[in-house]
C-alpha cells in the first residue's frame, strides 16, 4: 500500500450501469471524466494502436496532451468467459489503481516510464471493468519492431542496461516482452504496460524469470531470423545486463 500522495486525485461516478471512482494526476487535468474511457467519446481524436497487446489500446490526442487509452482485457481461454470482466475485490486492487500507483512508484524511482493520467474502473455487482490513461511518448519504436527490421542493429546492450535499471528499483514486471520495451532513435529506452506488476526486494529468481520471458517473446516475434541470430543477440542483451547488474548502479 502507498503512503499519500498530494498529487493523486479521486472522483466517484454512478451512473445506469454501475458505479466507480477515476485516480488521477491532478497536476495533469483539473477534474476527470467517465466519458474519457470509452473510445468512442473521442471520435477522429483516438485510432486504435496497430502492434502489441489484444486491441484493446487507442492513440489518443487530448486537451491534456497525447496518450494511450488501454482497456484491461483477458486473453487464453479466460477470455472465453468475460473478455473485459473482472472479480470485484476492493477500488486499492483493481488493476488500473494498482497500475497507476505502481507506475508512479516507479517514475518517482527514475525508472523511465511514461506517466499515469487516469485511471478507472466500473463496478457491476460482483465484477467490474477497468482502463487506464497513460502518456504517450512519439517518435519510439518496440523492441519487437527493431529487432525484426535491424536484427544486430537494434538497442540490444542498451535494452540489457534499461532492463537492469529497472530491476534495481525493484520493479518484478509481469510481462516484460519485445513489445513492452520502447526506443527512440537515439537509443534511450523506456519500459511500458505495468499491469499486474510488482515492487519487490531484487532477487535472482523473479529477475531471471522476467529475462527468460523477454527472450520467448523475442523467439515468437524472430519472423524468418535464425534462431542461432535471437540467441547471439540477446546474449549481447544479457551481458550488458549483467554488466550493469554487477556494477550495483
Amino acid at each position: 500500500m502507498t503512503g499519500y500522495d498530494a498529487a493523486e486525485g479521486l472522483m466517484p461516478f454512478r451512473d445506469e450501469r454501475g458505479y466507480g471512482a477515476i485516480l488521477f494526476d491532478n497536476t495533469r487535468v483539473r477534474q476527470a471524466k467517465a466519458e474519457w474511457f470509452s473510445p468512442a467519446s473521442w471520435g477522429e481524436h483516438a485510432r486504435p494502436v496497430a502492434s502489441g497487446g489484444r486491441g484493446g489500446a487507442w492513440y489518443v490526442d487530448a486537451p491534456f496532451g497525447a496518450c494511450v487509452l488501454r482497456r484491461y482485457l483477458r486473453g487464453g481461454l479466460a477470455a472465453s468467459f468475460s473478455r473485459d470482466h473482472y472479480w470485484w475485490r476492493g477500488a486499492n486492487r483493481t488493476r488500473s489503481f494498482a497500475e497507476f500507483r505502481l507506475t508512479r512508484e516507479m517514475a518517482a524511482k527514475g525508472v523511465p516510464v511514461p506517466r499515469p493520467i487516469a485511471a478507472y474502473y466500473r463496478r457491476e455487482g460482483y465484477f467490474y471493468s477497468a482502463a487506464i490513461l497513460i502518456e504517450r511518448i512519439d517518435d519510439v519504436r518496440t523492441l519487437a519492431d527493431r529487432a525484426a527490421v535491424a536484427g544486430d542493429g537494434a538497442p540490444w546492450e542498451e535494452a540489457g542496461r534499461l532492463i537492469a535499471r529497472i530491476h534495481r528499483a525493484g520493479l518484478d514486471h509481469a510481462d516484460l516482452n519485445a513489445h513492452n520495451l520502447l526506443f527512440d532513435p537515439t537509443g534511450r529506452g523506456w519500459v511500458i504496460d505495468l499491469d499486474r506488476g510488482e515492487q519487490r526486494i531484487p532477487a535472482t529468481g523473479w529477475r531471471e524469470g522476467n529475462l527468460a520471458r523477454l527472450k520467448r517473446s523475442l523467439l515468437k516475434v524472430r519472423g524468418n531470423r535464425p534462431i542461432e541470430d535471437v540467441e547471439r543477440d540477446f546474449a549481447r542483451l544479457r551481458a550488458a545486463y549483467d554488466r550493469v547488474w554487477a556494477r550495483g548502479t
